[in-house]
């Protein structure tokens, strides 16, 4: 059995007024996070009178996290320090700790690397006491770090307020298998015996929420942001979600997926895990072949061989509720007991899907390929055009100037049925997601009928001139494309990235003196560009290269 014990400020700490509204608990679980974690705790602090207790959980660390907690305790009569004298090795049974040490009617998990914005606590108490909900919910968004990218974590399930109510009747909720978004009813929890999985479970998210999901009544939705998940790619140390290079990781999502789904299935909710499973192939299954490419050969062959034996004991209901892209990706695997076409599957996981040449028939019908011809893409030939993953080359060519070569493919006929004239290519900042100029270019037909080209000159200027003056940093910038076709329909697609120009270019600019910019391909293999300009730039940059 894990030993905890609890450690108070070693001065008197005034005791906090209770109030009505003092009703949430905060659980901060950290491991060796002394640099972060008072950020964690102040930000639930700082949520006000809303919160009775913040309880910091330190599993075990070797570094300062401890004293540092302690002396934030010594600050603050909010907070309640918990050290447990071993490691657990996850996050889950720190997670079990705190819940059972709290006191609050209500709880909340906030991890020690992340923060609550402010309000949090009082948008999702004020709705969890106006509808009486075991379980209310509002909106994360992954920050990345150091700059200022916000993405919002499955936005369109908080669009608006609203109450779900019978949860089995909202299989879209099971797409939110965050535990920290959410504010629960600790009497709820501990009536249903809804724990974390204890010790090296990794993903416990998974099972936690479905075992939520499984037991709630309702759940209350709240369109405030009331979490702000940190993502530090540049790490020493990556996070659980982060750090997917070993296979072993994958196997863990697999059984922690595999858990959620029995848990409500053998709670009646059938429907519930179907479409936890259609869940499992748009989201897990494209994250992961996304990055195929990029692991070696002996992970790919492990990772084929769990990934077969998983999707083996799907429903072909299962498979077809799946978006289009995801459906082929599984049905390919299937078919094929060895690894196989790695670039063609990595661009048709990307967001938006890519379905590269060749484009074969079999019997009429449109297949994977010759080698796998029971591979039916199906659906393909009744797919809106909107939603069809072209495939758009592009091709940059850096002189004195920025061009790009631009090639549309005819995917299975679709394309040259539509007839496509011209071509959009806007660059949006990845940061913040402003956008930048649009190029319009005329589409030229090539002879064979199955392939139409355009060039056109990027405004890279244009760029820096929205993105900062004399940026020392490069700043990146993402590309996507409108094509527009005779018939009215518009294709939308990102570009794939193609040629030898995906290196760092200096090119001579009469309002900004250098202009800095490296093409490159994305993990999906996406075009994006890295801006900087002037010379203080290079220099930082020469200063980078050298250091490495």
């Amino acid at each position: 059995m894990d030993v905890v014990t609890v450690k108070e400020a070693d001065e008197p700490r005034p005791v906090p007024a209770v109030t009505p509204s003092a009703q949430v608990s905060v659980i901060v679980i950290a491991y060796n996070d002394a640099a972060l974690v008072g950020e964690a705790v102040r930000s639930a602090l700082a949520q006000g009178d809303a919160v009775a207790e913040v309880i910091a959980v330190d599993d075990a660390s070797t570094d300062r996290t401890g004293p540092v907690l302690d002396d934030l305790a010594r600050e603050h009569g909010r907070l309640r320090v918990i050290h447990r004298a071993d490691n657990s090795g996850g996050c889950g049974t720190p997670r079990n700790d705190g819940l059972r040490a709290a006191t609050g009617r209500f709880v909340m998990f906030l991890d020690s690397d992340d923060i609550l914005p402010d309000g949090a606590v009082d948008a999702l108490l004020g709705a969890a006491l106006r509808h009486g909900t075991p379980v209310t919910a509002g909106l994360c968004v992954r920050r990345e770090l150091p700059g200022p990218r916000e993405v919002p974590w499955q936005p369109d399930l908080y669009r608006e307020a609203a109450v779900h109510t019978p949860l089995a009747a909202h299989p879209e909720l099971v797409g939110d298998t965050l535990c920290v978004n959410k504010l629960y009813d600790r009497a709820f929890l501990l009536d249903h015996g809804i724990l974390f999985p204890d010790g090296r479970f990794t993903y416990e998210d998974f099972v936690f929420t479905s075992r939520v999901l499984a037991a709630a009544p309702s759940l209350a939705v709240v369109p405030e942001q009331v979490y702000i998940w940190h993502v530090r790619r540049s790490a020493a140390k990556q996070s659980i979600s982060l750090d997917r290079r070993d296979v072993a990781n994958w196997e863990a999502r697999i059984e922690a997926h595999r858990t959620s789904v029995r848990i409500l299935a053998d709670a009646g909710h059938k429907r519930l895990a179907h479409a936890a499973r259609t869940k499992f192939l748009d989201h897990d299954l494209r994250m992961y072949v996304r990055e195929l490419h990029t692991r070696s050969a002996d992970y790919r062959q492990e990772w084929w061989r769990l990934t077969r034996s998983y999707l083996a004991g799907f429903e072909e209901s299962e498979l077809l509720a799946a978006t289009a892209p995801a459906r082929w990706l599984a049905r390919v695997l299937l078919a094929s007991e060895a690894p196989v076409d790695p670039d063609r599957l990595t661009q048709l996981a990307a967001r938006p899907g890519r379905l590269l040449p060749p484009y074969v028939r079999d019997g009429g019908r449109p297949v994977w390929s010759r080698e796998l011809p029971g591979v039916e893409l199906d659906g393909l030939d009744t797919l809106p055009a909107a939603e069809l993953p072209v495939t758009i080359d592009a091709e940059p060519v850096l002189g004195t100037r920025c061009v790009l070569r631009l090639r549309v493919h005819d995917l299975y006929g679709r394309v040259k049925a539509a007839g496509p004239t011209a071509i959009e290519v806007e660059l949006r900042r990845r940061a913040d997601g402003r956008p930048g100029p649009v190029h319009t270019a005329t589409l030229t037909p090539g002879p064979s009928g199955t392939v139409w080209t355009a060039e056109t000159a990027l405004d890279l200027g244009a760029l820096l001139g929205r993105g900062g003056k004399d940026a020392a940093t490069p700043v990146p910038w993402d590309l996507t494309a409108r094509v527009r076709c005779a018939d009215g329909s518009v294709l939308e697609g990102g570009l794939r990235a193609v040629g030898s120009g995906l290196r760092r270019h200096a090119l001579p600019s009469g309002r900004h003196g250098l202009l800095l910019v490296q093409p490159y391909a994305t993990t999906g293999g996406a075009l994006a560009l890295r801006m900087a300009s002037g010379v203080r730039a290079a220099w930082h940059i020469a200063a980078r290269k050298l250091g490495r």
